[in-house]
């Protein structure tokens, strides 16, 4: 499949020379608002990030009642439930930049938090004293494969830029969508033996 989609880059790309993709967005243009200080931008920040910090933890006590009482393993529960909660910050950001026309900020909010996420890991290993991705279990292992596999597919996406469109999809999502129910499926059957 590589040799392939390098095949197909050799005859043609959609891409301008300056760097940017035919299709994409313009930014949006710029709404006349008044200016915050950088004194109440800190203050509002760290009050929200202090928010947030706080309703994870709530979020992971409740998941993990909720995962128990609905019978689920915590991987099962982490990889639907929690990770659906916990991009909520990503999908309403995301939603207002697309409403507003700043496909690129969508972009690049989804996309840099994925990014950012494995740094944790460090953070983890900081606090718990000990590594702990040495520590990961086949449910880990397969969650981060089926996680690479999905964004494989969105870069393929985002170098290639199909035009097709099915039900209101590019063909990427909709791939992405597929590969993603049929990858839970499998965990569904890993965590299940």
């Amino acid at each position: 499949m590589g040799l392939l989609l390098v095949q197909r880059s050799g005859k043609h790309l959609p891409w301008h020379e300056d760097g940017r993709a035919p299709d994409a967005t313009a930014s949006p243009a710029k709404k006349k608002t008044h200016p915050m200080s950088t004194r109440k931008a800190t203050i509002v920040f760290t009050i929200s990030a202090a928010a947030t910090l706080l309703a994870g933890v709530v979020l992971e006590r409740a998941g993990d009642a909720a995962s128990s009482q609905l019978g689920l393993s915590g991987v099962l529960f982490g990889a639907t439930v929690l990770a659906l909660a916990t991009s909520l910050p990503e999908i309403s950001t995301g939603l207002q930049a697309i409403k507003q026309g700043d496909n690129n900020l969508a972009i690049s909010d989804i996309f840099g938090g994925n990014a950012f996420l494995p740094v944790l890991f460090l953070v983890a290993t900081v606090l718990s004293g000990t590594a702990v991705l040495p520590q990961a279990n086949s449910s880990d292992i397969y969650l981060t494969a089926l996680a690479a596999l999905l964004t494989l597919v969105y870069i393929v996406g985002l170098i290639f830029r199909p035009t097709r469109r099915i039900a209101g999809m590019g063909i990427d999502s909709l791939i992405v969508l597929a590969l993603y129910t049929v990858g839970i499926g499998g965990l569904f059957a890993i965590t299940a033996k």
